[in-house]
């Protein structure tokens, strides 16, 4: 489990693929100083197991589905990506519940600059649409936002300077893709309800 805090800014050193799946490596000294084969490390949301850790990085495998249904289909070297590690027992909840089990993908549509903030537009995927609603949480990239408007075809939020500085949605421009994870809490709660009427 994550929270969507982005602990580092890392960068894909290399990329080798095969007939169906890659192995990626990562350059992310921060995240790399404590890891062990086995790790979860989510990358721009999609968590990832831990292949070989190194004194800098690390690599990990990444698998047909995994390539088709998120934007690490797209990786290329030297693209930076958002890491965290998958949080402690006895860390604090920073972000909220975010499993590194990307829905789907969106575009961004458009950002509109504020003071020391910006607003930015995604579409919104229509079989996402039911689990997005105004103040509700959803990870992009795998960082943790509130959805600050929310309309039939698309949704918007607000990124601190904190959010534009330390992660990879400060630099995506208009028709960019990027990852999406839904509350996973709204969707047990549509399950437990489609059962209770079923039932």
């Amino acid at each position: 489990m994550f929270t969507g805090i982005v602990e580092e800014l890392g960068t894909l050193v290399s990329r080798t693929d095969g007939a169906q799946s890659c192995v990626l490596e990562v350059r992310a000294p921060t995240v790399a100083a404590d890891l062990r084969h086995g790790d979860s490390v989510a990358v721009d949301g999609c968590c990832l197991t831990v292949v070989e850790p190194r004194r800098d990085g690390f690599t990990a495998d990444v698998m047909a589905e995994t390539l088709a249904c998120t934007t690490l289909g797209g990786l290329v070297p030297g693209a930076r990506v958002n890491l965290e590690r998958a949080v402690r027992v006895d860390a604090r909840l920073g972000g909220h519940v975010v499993q590194g089990h990307v829905d789907g993908t969106t575009t961004l549509l458009g950002r509109t600059p504020g003071d020391r903030w910006e607003v930015v537009r995604l579409a919104l995927p229509p079989e996402l649409s039911r689990y997005v609603v105004r103040k509700g949480s959803v990870a992009l990239d795998g960082v943790s936002l509130t959805v600050s408007a929310v309309d039939d075809d698309a949704f918007e939020v607000s990124l601190i300077p904190t959010t534009l500085a330390l992660t990879t949605l400060g630099t995506r421009a208009v028709g960019e893709r990027v990852n999406v994870e839904v509350d996973v809490l709204a969707k047990y709660v549509e399950r437990l309800v489609v059962q209770g009427v079923a039932g």
